[in-house]
């Protein structure tokens, strides 16, 4: 096991603002001996807590109310990388994680990126022709991710997070084979839940009056899987900014399909869906991408989260 940071560190590191955040709340953790887990944003965080319960301390990177994708680490961040027995991160999602883990020469890793299996992004999800609308979405200002043409947004398909709950395990069982049995079962216990909710996606998204989503930035490629086609006012960054040319054809889209909502998330601004959805005269919700906690869902967890997704869509899709 890697040498532990040192007390007045761990102090600094769990209340410094901007710095790592959260830590397993769990009876036992906190204690001398305890594995120690790094995360790079919540979905990751939220898995390596349900698979190592009391028996680590897990500390996410990413600050509650912040954006994963802009993350820069502090010093002590970067300490806390390299110290750790294991990090959980998605490399080319962040880039300060991903050259920290580099200097960090040889810590144990769980990818969750190869584990879950990306796939490439898509502005709707399937490569269905008949929905091809006919456009791109190369907007302006948008940089190129590390990730190629690869969706990082893996963790809305609840089947591909259940890999890195499997992954995030055996990692666990490497660093601390005395909990071994215990890390299995909790494992198990978190697939089936994440099984249990694929299976009210599946269930919950079908025979819908319509089944388009308009939606703020391309996070929602992976429910294409569920039978939804995305619509995304910018493309797979947040801060992109969509051409008078793909406002237009949204606001054609949104009247020939009937669309009755247009969804903003929380974490960035929803001024661009909610002036879309005030010009067409139709609703403007919010739908979570789940990339990280904020003050208004501080109480809520990844299930209660995509939960209410779902109803959103059920709603907004007018589904029986």
């Amino acid at each position: 096991m890697r040498l532990l940071l040192l007390p007045v560190t761990a102090l600094f590191l769990a209340g410094t603002a901007g710095c790592a955040a959260f830590s397993n709340d769990a009876p036992g953790s906190g204690e001398g001996g305890s594995v120690q887990v790094v995360t790079g944003f919540y979905p990751l965080q939220f898995v390596a807590q349900r698979v190592a319960g009391e028996h680590a301390d897990v500390v996410n990177l990413t600050s509650p109310g912040r954006e994963p994708h802009d993350l820069e680490l502090s010093p002590v961040q970067s300490a806390a990388v390299s110290s750790a027995d294991l990090v959980v991160y998605e490399k080319g999602l962040q880039a300060a994680v991903d050259a920290a883990v580099d200097q960090a020469d040889g810590v144990p890793t769980v990818e969750a990126g190869s584990v879950a299996g990306l796939e490439p992004g898509s502005h709707d999800g399937h490569d269905d022709a008949d929905h091809d609308h006919d456009h791109d979405h190369d907007h302006d200002g948008e940089e190129p991710s590390d990730l190629g043409d690869l969706d990082p947004h893996f963790w809305q398909d609840p089947l591909k997070l259940a890999k890195v709950a499997d992954a995030v395990a055996d990692a666990l069982v490497e660093a601390d084979p005395d909990h071994a049995d215990d890390f299995r079962a909790n494992a198990a216990e978190l697939d089936q839940e994440l099984t249990t909710l694929d299976q009210e996606y599946t269930a919950g998204l079908q025979g819908c009056a319509r089944d388009t989503i308009v939606v703020s930035h391309n996070a929602f490629g992976y429910l294409g899987r569920y039978g939804l086609y995305i619509e995304p006012i910018s493309g797979l960054s947040p801060d992109a900014e969509p051409t008078p040319a793909d406002l237009a054809r949204l606001q054609q889209l949104i009247e020939e399909d009937g669309i009755t909502t247009v969804f903003g998330e929380r974490l960035v601004s929803q001024k661009t869906a909610q002036s879309l959805a005030d010009d067409m005269g139709v609703e403007s919700k919010v739908l979570d991408p789940i990339e990280g906690l904020s003050s208004e869902t501080a109480e809520d967890d990844y299930l209660s989260l995509m939960r209410d997704n779902l109803a959103a869509l059920r709603e907004a899709n007018e589904c029986p």
